[in-house]
């Protein structure tokens, strides 16, 4: 896994569409303050809560919050994804855009439109697209690396064998290789073998995690703190997480957190980071926003660690 140290990323799912562009602001301008420097959107969020029916609000509102905020972008490095944005209103999965070499190369033109900016610092595959040969698809991130559009690029929700496929592809010609996996993880884990109802979501198993270490990719892991449903008695956690091994869990995480005179979003947030895992956090007010970060502060021991790992 890469030898940086592990961020807090600020998730924008939400921005234009749950939360308001004033919301969205100061949430931003606090994760600035707080030394946060990395945020996650995509080109389709969020379609699904936008009465539009397509994507881009997200983007939109960053945009607008770099043009309010000169010397903003220097502070900050963005990541989007393309894949998932419906190119008919309301219709997803069905006109989902793809990984086409054309769907690619519009889509991000399109989002740095939306965002007012001419790169990205990491672009991410959303989503496999079988219907679309590998080699494309890595063709047309490596052109886009090549141009210094994107930075660097990465793979959401895909197997690990098809990243290293991907990769190796990418090694054979001459292009960017993805260099960061994206998926779901928390500490608490749904029932083995129960399918996830969230479409597209796709859990880091532990041959992502092997993957990651041995060729040095970064891993972001989304849905970190399950919704808020750690600490918020109304969002009461998925059923796919009723099992014993949840119970045993949450009893460890509530005798950590008080050892540490921290909140159970906090120690998830650090378990995750000594690991190397940068979480990605979603945050609906600015002091979401102040927990997560003051999460980097933490320190887990061996101890704490070894406790976690028998629980599950």
């Amino acid at each position: 896994m890469t030898t940086e140290n592990p961020h807090i990323v600020l998730g924008t799912m939400d921005f234009g569409t749950r939360v308001d562009p004033d919301r969205a602001f100061a949430i931003l301008d606090s994760f600035v303050a707080g030394g946060g420097i990395w945020l996650d959107t995509a080109n389709c969020y969020s379609f699904w809560n936008d009465p539009s029916g397509v994507g881009g609000a997200s983007e939109r509102v960053i945009g607008a919050w770099l043009r309010a905020r000169p010397g903003a972008r220097d502070a900050v490095r963005i990541a989007t994804k393309v894949r998932q944005n419906p190119l008919v209103p309301h219709s997803w999965p069905q006109s989902a855009e793809g990984l086409s070499a054309r769907a690619v190369h519009t889509g991000v033109e399109e989002s740095l439109g939306r965002l007012g900016v001419d790169h990205v610092d990491l672009l991410w595959a959303h989503a496999e697209d079988r219907t679309v040969p590998l080699e494309e698809t890595v063709g047309a991130f490596g052109e886009l690396v090549a141009k210094g559009v994107a930075l660097r690029v990465g793979a959401a929700n895909h197997a690990a064998w098809r990243v290293e496929r991907a990769r190796s592809l990418a090694h054979d010609r001459h292009l960017e290789p993805y260099t960061a996996l994206q998926l779901r993880h928390s500490l608490l884990q749904p029932r083995p073998l129960t399918p996830l109802p969230e479409a597209g979501h796709r859990l880091l198993t532990t041959e992502d995690l092997d993957l990651a270490r041995s060729e040095g990719l970064a891993v972001w892991a989304y849905s970190a703190l399950i919704w808020g449903s750690y600490v918020r008695p109304d969002k009461p956690l998925p059923a796919a997480y009723d099992h014993p091994g949840t119970a045993r869990v949450l009893a460890v995480l509530d005798g950590v957190a008080a050892d540490l005179s921290a909140t159970r979003n906090q120690v998830v947030l650090a378990w995750l980071m000594r690991q190397n895992i940068d979480p990605i956090v979603g945050a609906s007010r600015v002091e979401q926003m102040e927990e997560a970060l003051a999460a980097r502060e933490l320190h887990l021991t061996e101890t704490h660690m070894t406790r976690f790992e028998e629980a599950r």
